[in-house]
C-alpha cells in the first residue's frame, strides 16, 4: 500500500499552514499541486483563491462572483478553478512524486472533474498530501475511508507537533521516489 496522507479538522485550525510549514526546504521540483488561501478586504474574508505551488492563482470563490455553485455567501468559479487546479494535480501529466491537494471540500467538490482527478491521484503511483473537510458528503467520507488514505485530525493542540510528522512523511515519500 502506498502512502496518501490527508489532514482533516475544523475550519481555520491551520491545515494549510501546517502543510506549507512541513514542505519548506523540500525540493520544489518534486512537489506539485495547489493550496487555497483566504481573500480579505478591509480585514474581512471575502473569498478564497487557489494557488499552484509554482505561484499561479485564481479566484476559487468570492462574494462578488456570480455562479449557481454556492457555499454560504461565496459563489464558486468552477471554470477558473478547474483550469488552474486540475493540471496541477493530474497524476498522468505531472512528474512530481508528491501531489498536494488543499483542499477536498464542498467548494472544490462541485467539480466532477476535480473529484475524478483526486481519486486518480490517490490510486496512482504518486503520493498525495491533502486536506479534507472534517464532515462531508458521500464522496468526502468515502475518500477518508479509502484503504490507501491515512487521515490525521488537526487540532490547535497538535498542529505544531504534526508539522514534524508531515515533514518526515514527505521526506520518506521523496526518498522512495
Amino acid at each position: 500500500m502506498k502512502p496518501n496522507l490527508f489532514l482533516t479538522g475544523p475550519p481555520r485550525v491551520g491545515k494549510t499552514t501546517l502543510i506549507l510549514r512541513a514542505l519548506v526546504g523540500l525540493p520544489s521540483e518534486r512537489i506539485c499541486g495547489f493550496v487555497t488561501r483566504e481573500l480579505r478586504r478591509d480585514g474581512k474574508r471575502v473569498g478564497f483563491a487557489a494557488e499552484t505551488l509554482d505561484g499561479e492563482s485564481c479566484v476559487l470563490a468570492h462574494v462578488d462572483t456570480r455562479s449557481p455553485y454556492r457555499v454560504g455567501r461565496y459563489c464558486v468559479d468552477l471554470t477558473a478553478f478547474e483550469a488552474l487546479a486540475l493540471p496541477a494535480i493530474d497524476a498522468v501529466l505531472v512528474s512530481a512524486p508528491l501531489i498536494v491537494i488543499d483542499e477536498v471540500g464542498k467548494m472544490e467538490c462541485f467539480s466532477a472533474r476535480f473529484r475524478e482527478s483526486v481519486v486518480e491521484a490517490v490510486e496512482s503511483d504518486r503520493a498525495v498530501l491533502a486536506t479534507i473537510a472534517l464532515r462531508g458528503d458521500r464522496f468526502i467520507e468515502g475518500l477518508k475511508a479509502h484503504p490507501e488514505v491515512k487521515v490525521l485530525t488537526v487540532t490547535q493542540q497538535n498542529r505544531d507537533e504534526l508539522v514534524g510528522q508531515v515533514l518526515k512523511w514527505a521526506q520518506e515519500v521523496l526518498a522512495r521516489a
